[in-house]
């Protein structure tokens, strides 16, 4: 009996329904299409490949030991984005761009990264199609390995440096790889040399990022590489004729398209937020930073280099925590010297 009063309940709701919202405006709520047009579509859940890659991001210190035999079969766009969150979680060094790099990438970034020239020669080998890339606050990166990037990375044409005393001073040193170099130095004028003996390492290199570039090194770079432009900034009309490219803009970090869809608590080590840097000084200005403010720029630098430090001060402490509680549990206690009676008694 109650089987035939459901299944008739049943039929009569189905009756009533409506499968075609539009045909009947009434049932519309005006507030809700007002609010749905006050303040547009919503955003769009995350899909299932950003929530598992910001697992794995969360966890990346985990595989890193095993990297280089797991990614051999991951797709390429799927090695730039762990190499972003390697790179935001201060992960990123020689063994992890190594085992991520792939021919196809085009731009990379590897600013404040512990990579080294060893790194950076082996990534310039395996990718020789890079066009921009970034070694901005590299300390570990000298002349040496940006002579081996501009080698092999034929089509290189934005190269982001600075950002720190090693850096600059890299960035210094690497004008002697930039500039060009003659074969034939006993020509009497530039008219009678030949394209030939014109020797051109970085020919195809044309935009410089060096925010905090001094005076000298900027007048030196605009006077023996005259091809090269520091420091381009965006205009409508271009930069002599040719329309600065969003590589060239320091505001733009090179990685951010990549990981624009995955959860931002994926680089968050034991709730350590990631300050952002500090605006770049103006050259023309040429002011110079107060006693304060270099203080707290050196803190900075300092507290960003002690964050995978306390983060594992902070597992340890949970770990003595849970041996604490499993002591101070009367059960347990019993059990764990009882196990230690046993095993003297044996021995």
């Amino acid at each position: 009996m109650e089987k035939g009063k459901a299944l008739v309940s049943t039929t009569i709701a189905l009756a009533k329904l409506d499968l075609n919202p539009k045909s009947n405006p009434m049932v519309q709520n005006p507030q809700s299409q007002s609010s749905r047009t006050q303040f547009g579509r919503s955003k769009s859940p995350p899909t299932l490949l950003n929530l598992c890659l910001g697992v794995v991001g969360s966890h990346l210190e985990d595989i890193v030991p095993h990297l280089a035999d797991i990614a051999l079969d991951f797709p390429p766009e799927i090695k730039r984005v762990l190499v972003a969150i390697a790179r935001r979680r201060k992960l990123l060094k020689d063994d992890v761009i190594i085992a991520l790099a792939d021919e196809s990438w085009d731009v990379l970034d590897l600013s404040a990264s512990d990579v080294s020239d060893l790194g950076l020669a082996k990534v310039a080998e395996i990718c020789g199609s890079l066009r921009a890339v970034d070694i901005s606050r590299c300390d570990n990166i000298t002349a040496v390995g940006v002579s081996e990037l501009v080698h092999r990375c034929l089509s290189l044409e934005t190269l982001r440096c600075g950002g720190s005393r090693n850096s600059d001073r890299t960035a210094r040193r690497c004008l002697d790889v930039l500039k060009p170099k003659l074969n034939n130095v006993e020509g009497d004028s530039w008219e009678e040399l030949k394209t030939e003996e014109l020797v051109t390492v970085a020919d195809t290199l044309r935009w410089l990022v060096w925010p905090q570039i001094d005076k000298d090194s900027l007048e030196r770079y605009s006077t023996e590489c005259p091809r090269i432009i520091v420091n381009p900034k965006p205009s409508p009309f271009g930069f002599r004729g040719t329309q600065v490219p969003w590589e060239a803009l320091p505001d733009i970090q090179l990685d951010n398209s990549v990981v624009k869809d995955i959860d931002p608590k994926t680089w968050v080590t034991w709730g350590f937020l990631p300050r952002a840097m500090p605006p770049p000084l103006s050259i023309s200005g040429h002011k110079e930073l107060s006693l304060a403010e270099k203080f707290r720029l050196a803190f900075q630098e300092r507290d960003s280099r002690l964050a995978l430090k306390r983060a594992k001060n902070a597992r340890q402490h949970q770990r003595r925590a849970a041996r604490e509680r499993m002591m101070m549990d009367t059960g347990r206690k019993a059990l764990a010297l009882a196990s230690q009676a046993s095993r003297s008694f044996h021995s």
